[in-house]
């Protein structure tokens, strides 16, 4: 079977602490984000590896951006919670979703100076949170979630960029509803989405319109979307388990159609091990891998 290499695409310098990178991600601009407690504590986690934690909140956070290899600091004031997410939004703000001392008010936004704006809650059992660079926010979220929680209930949900929720999934008639989301893609007013029961492609405009395709690959991990092609990454009929797994799909206006298949490798061709969740921006797919130092870049 054909395969196909990652592409390097950003590095946290090593002058940085990656123990103590609480969120990374690439934006729709993008730029790799890493998120930076400088005083984060380690406690013991018997489920594996301990995760870093702020010792108290609020805490200042040290975000590091790495755009086309320059890198730039911002310090955050004040991070009410433990952020588990974050992205950019629009005029140099940034929003971080997580847990902590708030309730409910499960994430929070940051203007340009690095002082908090507002806190608001998004939901419960946020699976993915992606800005885009036009003032849209889109959550997507677990089962946990969908069935106990009101904001969650819609399993896919847009926001303005000041956090105010505008628009929530209602599945046509004859489709199931969101169980779990995934695999979500998120462009400039648009969002695409894969979920359990039965994995149908879901394509959200910001303008309202909605269209659901039958979609052939089974518990996809990523998804890149260029025009009337897609692109699957994991997952399929067969090989559910297979995490390296690509499906390059032809999209009609009712379903996707698998035209090619192929196998993801690193960069120097080694087999893929394992990776963290991928972030989907248009017709890229980012990943990063056992470290959250780097990131990696796959292009429809």
């Amino acid at each position: 079977m054909k395969k196909v290499a990652l592409r390097p695409y950003a590095l946290l310098p090593q002058q940085y602490d990656d123990r103590r990178v609480l969120a990374s991600t690439v934006d729709a601009w993008g730029r790799a984000l890493w998120l930076i407690c400088p005083d984060a504590v380690f406690p013991p986690n018997p489920y594996g590896k301990a995760r870093p934690q702020p010792g108290s909140l609020p805490f200042d956070a040290l975000v590091v951006v790495n755009e086309a290899g320059e890198v730039q600091e911002r310090v955050l004031r004040g991070v009410a919670l433990t952020p588990y997410r974050l992205d950019a939004l629009p005029n140099g703000r940034l929003v971080l979703q997580g847990s902590g001392s708030a309730g409910d008010r499960n994430a929070q936004i940051f203007g340009r100076d690095g002082r908090p704006r507002r806190n608001f809650a998004m939901g419960a059992a946020v699976e993915f949170m992606m800005a885009d660079r036009r003032n849209n926010l889109w959550s997507a979220y677990y089962d946990e979630g969908v069935y106990v929680d009101p904001i969650s209930a819609a399993g896919l949900t847009r926001w303005d960029s000041g956090g105010n929720h505008l628009w929530g999934y209602w599945p046509p008639q004859g489709v199931a509803h969101i169980d779990t989301v995934y695999a979500l893609n998120v462009a400039d007013s648009a969002a695409w989405a894969v979920y359990w029961p039965a994995f149908p492609l879901v394509e959200a405009q910001a303008n309202g319109r909605l269209r659901v395709r039958k979609n052939p690959v089974g518990s996809p991990l990523g998804l890149a979307v260029q025009g009337d092609r897609i692109l699957f990454l994991g997952g399929g009929p067969r090989d559910s388990g297979r995490r390296d797994r690509l499906h390059y799909c032809n999209m009609t206006p009712g379903e996707a159609i698998v035209v090619e298949e192929a196998v993801l490798t690193m960069p120097n061709g080694s087999p893929l091990q394992g990776y963290a969740r991928p972030v989907g921006r248009g017709r890229c797919l980012y990943l990063r891998g056992r470290s959250v130092k780097q990131w990696y870049v796959l292009s429809l």
